[in-house]
């Protein structure tokens, strides 16, 4: 008598459960820091050297003494203000010079497009000299000029939308031109809603990039109110009482704009991801 074989409802691959194993131990462990940090935060002095993970007696106390400090919250208004500002910036210029590099033919065309991507091979430890000798010949030291100044247009961010608007079928374009839009009209109200994803995309990641950014605002500020909130928290660290529970309450709600960003758009972000690879 022959074996019923199971339903394949019950089939499970052995290869797919060690799969799900090994996604499942991998992001826990990445997971991990997260959580001690939040953690942490939750500690009062007495139990910040305790070996426990998770705090006996959870208090909101750091959270209200950072809060209430006039300097965390000038970091975090510095950081969100400088953040917005390069990441509009990326999202117009990049995209500017993107539209034109793809959709105009004129002379030395790629010659330009290779001279940008050339940039992309060199180091940003290898620019912070020429950076610092430019910000301090126009005077753009300990200002947010200063900071914002390197970031502004991105080497990255015109290859993307480069690649992304070549996509945009040119019927469109001459369409809009036969009706009596301008080159620039054209651009704003044609071919940018067309490259959404890309868009998006750009925007997360040159937001999250300046949000983390921490070389540059420490080399080129010295005065603490125009400390990014990176540098800010690297203050605390250094000062001559060291209190870990505030630094990690400090590192905790840095984090959070960076957590929401990701829950609230991650799906953008994996269809940018994704489209930019298909179109690299």
């Amino acid at each position: 008598m022959s074996a019923v074989a199971p339903p394949m409802a019950l089939r499970i691959e052995p290869g797919r459960i060690i799969t799900w194993l090994l996604l499942f131990g991998g992001g826990l462990l990445m997971v991990t820091p997260l959580v001690f940090m939040f953690a942490t935060s939750l500690k009062d002095s007495s139990e910040i050297y305790d070996l426990a993970f998770f705090p006996a007696h959870p208090t909101l106390g750091n959270y209200v003494t950072v809060l209430s400090d006039g300097r965390f919250l000038r970091w975090f208004a510095n950081s969100f203000g400088i953040a917005t500002a390069v990441t509009l910036s990326n999202v117009f210029f990049d995209s500017l010079v993107g539209y034109t590099l793809a959709k105009f033919q004129f002379r030395g065309r790629y010659l330009v497009f290779i001279a940008i991507l050339s940039t992309l091979m060199i180091p940003t430890e290898m620019l912070v000299i020429p950076w610092y000798v430019m910000a301090k010949n126009f005077g753009w030291l300990d200002s947010y000029w200063g900071i914002m100044f390197p970031g502004m247009m991105t080497a990255f961010g015109t290859f993307l939308m480069k690649q992304f608007f070549e996509t945009v079928p040119n019927d469109f374009l001459e369409a809009a031109r036969i009706d009596g839009l301008n080159e620039f009209a054209i651009f704003w109200r044609i071919a940018m809603p067309l490259v959404t994803p890309a868009l998006s995309a750009l925007a997360i990641f040159t937001f999250l990039s300046n949000w983390t950014a921490f070389i540059w605002p420490l080399i080129v500020t010295t005065s603490k109110e125009l400390y990014t909130l990176p540098v800010g928290l690297t203050s605390f660290a250094v000062e001559s009482q060291v209190q870990w529970e505030l630094i990690m309450t400090g590192a905790a709600l840095a984090t959070l704009p960076t957590l929401t960003v990701f829950l609230l758009l991650q799906r953008y972000i994996v269809r940018g991801v994704v489209l930019a690879g298909l179109k690299g």
